[in-house]
């Protein structure tokens, strides 16, 4: 049944597409720059951390906004971020980007995102760029130039149509952008690979193919005010008991991070976006309370603490263990096509003669979680309340009973999966 569904969609796609190509269907465009950051695939190839970087490198020296669409929230039409606003009101990857950069950048949310640049621009007329987030198939708006993202692990040229495979739309619409970027590459990519993956897009002479890494930094504590302990990941020994609990498109690259370590690890999946209900929470609960080990967290993703943190289920005695992972991009040097930022500066009219480090800012080496970057000599976790002996607070060590899955022959997309890991090893290979 997949086989004939993809059919159907895709004639739907292509006739959608044609109909913009030929001018049938409208495309506005605005009298300030519009960068477009999106893909063709229906998630996981590290928007949020890809816009982010962007932000970081552009907004020291040109006012901008993000817009976005504000996927799975609760409001309908133009909602403008604000220190009171929450995931449910503005969607939690919006959150996330104005939680950081809020006050360098306006974020706002809207369905359609004409109106959201009309109405940024009514408010701000002294905006300079505005940066459409996952906008890609969006095309009622014309873009001053897009960034394309592609997974390494799932290249456009293997995957199929919806329902079949991941593609929202025909893998020829990658020559729409001016950047392609192959997201989440290994740090043992080859020029062989390089050129392979070249040889197979086959891109147009205006664009560009760049790559890039992702990078997991320091644990953070997802409930800042309840913080009683630093955690790093290389302190946490065979003796210790890690639960993994995502929503996001695709957890493989996180958990496969964390199969260095030797904590034992549990992981609990969710839909991507996944709105944590009351007995999702108990279920949490119950299930980190018969974990055992002599320390014992609860680690999630950047994306997913935004959520946890507006949820009124929460427990509060395990908001002290509970800990985000952030990540963030670094391109991969020495490209053929030259500096990204660079590159993407000029497609939008902006000085590229700006010090290095204004142009391209990569965090240190030292600010990301590994063997060399931590103190390893420290303790596993660190009191940092005062009170020694909070340290030492037991919960039930029954062994729960995950469900065994296995992740490798796709993402799961409904339900949750959760799975025991006794071996110290991950089901994603």
């Amino acid at each position: 049944m997949l086989t004939p569904a993809s059919w159907l969609y895709g004639v739907g796609a292509w006739v959608r597409n044609m109909l913009y190509d030929k001018g049938v269907f409208r495309q506005e465009k605005f009298d300030i720059p519009v960068l477009c950051v999106g893909n063709l695939s229906v998630g996981g190839t590290g928007k949020t951390p890809h816009v982010e970087m962007i932000v970081r490198n552009l907004a020291s020296d040109v006012t901008m906004a993000v817009l976005s669409r504000g996927y799975k929230r609760a409001t309908k039409g133009f909602v403008l971020a604000n220190p009171k606003s929450t995931p449910r009101e503005i969607g939690d990857e919006p959150m996330q980007i104005y939680s950081k950069f809020g006050s360098m950048v306006k974020v706002a949310v809207c369905e359609s995102r004409a109106e959201g640049i009309r109405r940024l621009m009514k408010l701000y007329p002294q905006l300079e760029l505005i940066v459409l987030d996952d906008a890609f198939q969006h095309r009622s708006v014309k873009p001053t130039a897009s960034v394309l993202l592609m997974d390494y692990a799932l290249p456009t040229y293997e995957d199929r149509l919806l329902p079949l495979g991941r593609l929202r739309e025909q893998s020829n619409g990658i020559y729409r952008a001016e950047f392609v970027v192959v997201t989440k590459c290994p740090s043992g990519m080859t020029p062989l690979d390089v050129r392979l993956i070249r040889n197979e897009l086959q891109l147009m002479s205006f664009q560009k193919l760049f790559f890039s890494r992702m990078e997991y930094g320091q644990l953070s504590p997802v409930f800042s005010d309840e913080a009683k302990y630093h955690v790093t990941l290389s302190g946490l020994t065979a003796k210790d008991s890690v639960m993994v609990m995502t929503g996001i498109a695709n957890p493989r690259p996180l958990v496969r991070h964390l199969k260095i370590y030797p904590f034992r690890k549990k992981i609990c999946h969710y839909p991507d976006h996944h709105e944590f209900s009351k007995k999702d929470i108990e279920d949490i609960e119950r299930r980190f309370n018969k974990m055992k080990g002599e320390h014992r967290i609860i680690l999630t993703t950047e994306k997913d603490a935004m959520r946890l943190q507006a949820n009124p289920y929460f427990p509060h005695h395990l908001k002290p263990f509970t800990f985000y992972i952030p990540v963030s991009v670094r391109m991969v040097p020495g490209q053929e096509d030259g500096d990204f930022m660079t590159a993407v500066r000029d497609s939008l009219g902006f000085p590229t003669d700006l010090p290095d480090s204004a142009i391209y800012e990569s965090p240190s080496p030292a600010d990301y979680d590994s063997s060399t970057s931590e103190d390893t000599s420290s303790s596993t976790v660190s009191d940092t309340s005062g009170d020694s002996d909070s340290s030492e607070e037991s919960y039930p060590s029954d062994t729960s009973s995950f469900e065994d899955r296995d992740f490798t022959s796709g993402y799961p997309s409904d339900g949750h999966v959760s799975f025991d890991d006794d071996d110290h090893e991950s089901d994603f290979d």
